[in-house]
Formats: structure tokens, C-alpha cells, sequence
């Protein structure tokens, strides 16, 4: 059983998981022709909250147990959590400039900032695990992975839940956020300190742990395509018409003008400027030989993916929910093939 669990490993991993997000899509378009939307959309939450809490923190741990922190690898991290604190700036300056430019106040505008700043978050987990298998770039990928993972799971969810309790305090209909959202940061964060700890005491990884080690890196693996099964799944297909798209680009005018602006907006936020922008930076620094082509490859590919489908989890926080599922179905079918193309034509020219 570990000798075929470890003749599996490759094929659940890097490039060959990118196939799983049609397969989730294909199959759940089957589904719509004997159940409705709404019980599937029910089975695929059940199924993301297996996903939230039984396979992204173990990944997680096996990453950071995996990744001895050298001076090169702390440099990257501080790198890393650099660039994830500019994105979240870019988000939070966009979405102010909207504000003023719509006119929106008060509860409007609350929504509409939480929601454009939640949906800077990447799918570096799931989408961006595909750079793990790439030669060169695992080690930095597990990283960024690792690090945005905190930043999606810990401390956003933490800084929309003050912000929640600040918004709702004194109002009648009070809010009060599941005890498995309000919980899920500190559990999440607690697979990243034991494995920090597990390493810098022992030195393990999960290679010097025998049959155990090949369970954790199988189990472990199983978590990107099960995962990009599920973003898969979350594109329904009635969001793939013709005029749907032409409600995105603003062609058509319907009664939900503003929901489709905002949708729009995000989309331009997280699939063109962030990257272009990051892109100019980060292509500077490399001109310079300040960075490695390396890092510049893993760190602008990551601001091109799409809006992490687990954004759908934290939507009590007081997201906007038709918004956030619209920009992470767009976000997906525009986003995934560019970062094909991105890491097809980074690790070629830029190796």
C-alpha cells in the first residue's frame, strides 16, 4: 500500500492536477439534469468545510515541515509577505477610490470594501500548487503557499470578524458568526506554529519519517485536486451564457447594474492590474539581478491566479455573496488558463 501510495504522489501533483478543475466542472454540469442547483451547491459546501479544515492545515504543516528556513528562504518569506501586504494595499486603495467614485456610504460602502479586499486573496493552494512539481520553484511556491495561506484562512478572517462585530454592534438583527468561523484562524495558525517548531527542534521533514511520512505526503497531495475539483464545480453553468457575459462587460443594462459593476471592477482589480503591476516591479528587479528569476516567476504567477474559492466560507463575515461567487467563477475561467500559460512560458525561458 505506501509503495503505491508513493507511485501516485506524482500524479496528483504539479501540472497534472490542473485537469481536475474541468472534471468538477463537466461533472457538476451532469448533476444539474437530476438535482437542482441548490442541493448540489449544499453537498459542494459540506464539502468545501471538509476541505477548510481536514486538508488545507495538515498541507500547510507538511510545507513548512518540509521547507528548512535558510538565509535565501527568509529572505523570499520576507519577499513573499512584502508583496501579500502591497496586494491587500492595492485592494483596500482601489476599493476606496470606488467608494468615493460610486457615491457609496455607510453600509454600502462597509460591503463593498470588505468585499473587494476579501477577493484580492489567490488560489495559491490550490491553483498555485501546480508550481510545486516545477524544478527550481518548489521550495519558493510552497512559500508563497504557505504564507497566503495564513493570510486567507488567519488573519483576514480575523480582521472581518473585529470588523464584523464593529458594524453589527447595537443593531437589532445581530449577526453572530458560526463557532467554526469564529474558531478556524487560531486552529488554522496552530498546524503552522507545531510544524515550525517540529522542524526547528528535530530537523524532520517528512521524508525522514518512514510509512509515516509517505501517508502525510500522500494525504497531504490529495488536497490540490480534490480542491480544484471543487473550484470547478463552484462554476455553474448557467453563468457560461452569452449574456451573462455581456452583463459582465457592461454591454447589456440590467436591473442589477451595480452587483455586475462591482463584479467587473473586481475582476480588473485582481486579473489585470495586480499582475501588470507586480509584473513592472518585480521585472525591474530582475533587470537589476536583485531577485531570481525564480522568485519572480513564483511571485507574479501567484498574483495572476484566480480568487481562492474558499472565499464562499467567509461570506458570513459580511461579504457580498452573489459579488464574490460571480468574481470567483470569472475569476477562474479568465485566471487558470493564464497561469497555464504563465508557467508554461516562465519555466521555459525564465529556468
Amino acid at each position: 500500500m505506501i509503495d503505491l501510495m508513493q507511485s501516485i504522489i506524482p500524479y496528483i501533483s504539479g501540472l497534472y492536477t490542473l485537469p481536475w478543475v474541468l472534471v468538477g466542472f463537466l461533472i457538476t454540469a451532469l448533476l444539474t439534469y437530476f438535482f437542482s442547483q441548490e442541493k448540489i451547491d449544499l453537498v459542494m459546501k459540506k464539502i468545501g468545510l471538509v476541505i477548510l479544515y481536514f486538508f488545507v492545515p495538515p498541507l500547510v504543516f507538511r510545507i513548512f515541515l518540509d521547507t528548512p528556513l535558510g538565509t535565501e528562504e527568509a529572505m523570499f518569506a520576507m519577499m513573499v509577505g512584502i508583496s501579500i501586504v502591497l496586494m491587500y494595499l492595492l485592494a483596500y486603495l482601489f476599493a476606496r477610490y470606488q467608494i468615493k467614485r460610486q457615491d457609496l456610504t455607510d453600509d454600502r460602502a462597509n460591503l463593498y470594501l470588505k468585499t473587494v479586499i476579501t477577493n484580492q486573496g489567490r488560489s495559491s493552494a490550490f491553483v498555485g500548487g501546480a508550481m510545486l512539481a516545477i524544478p527550481g520553484w518548489g521550495v519558493y511556491a510552497g512559500i508563497f503557499m504557505a504564507l497566503v495561506g495564513i493570510t486567507l484562512f488567519a488573519i483576514i478572517p480575523y480582521i472581518l470578524s473585529h470588523m464584523n462585530n464593529r458594524e453589527q454592534r447595537g443593531k437589532k438583527d445581530y449577526v453572530k458568526l458560526p463557532w467554526f468561523l469564529t474558531i478556524y484562524p487560531w486552529y488554522f495558525i496552530s498546524f503552522v506554529i507545531a510544524a515550525i517548531i517540529l522542524q526547528k527542534l528535530t530537523g524532520l521533514t517528512s521524508r525522514d519519517l518512514g510509512d509515516v511520512g509517505v501517508i502525510l505526503r500522500f494525504y497531504t497531495a490529495l488536497t490540490i485536486p480534490i480542491a480544484l475539483y471543487y473550484v470547478g464545480a463552484g462554476i455553474h453553468p448557467h453563468d457560461l451564457k452569452i449574456s451573462e457575459l455581456k452583463k459582465l462587460t457592461g454591454i447589456v443594462q440590467t436591473d442589477t447594474v451595480e452587483h455586475w459593476l462591482w463584479v467587473r471592477q473586481i475582476i480588473i482589480l485582481t486579473a489585470v492590474i495586480t499582475p501588470l503591476i507586480f509584473a513592472l516591479i518585480l521585472g525591474i528587479l530582475l533587470i537589476l539581478n536583485i531577485i531570481s528569476a525564480a522568485w519572480f516567476s513564483v511571485i507574479v504567477i501567484n498574483t495572476a491566479l484566480p480568487i481562492t474559492s474558499t472565499n464562499i466560507f467567509i461570506i458570513p463575515y459580511g461579504l457580498d455573496k452573489r459579488t464574490t461567487a460571480h468574481s470567483i467563477t470569472w475569476s477562474t475561467l479568465l485566471c487558470v488558463p493564464l497561469a497555464v500559460i504563465l508557467i508554461g512560458i516562465f519555466s521555459i525561458y525564465l529556468h
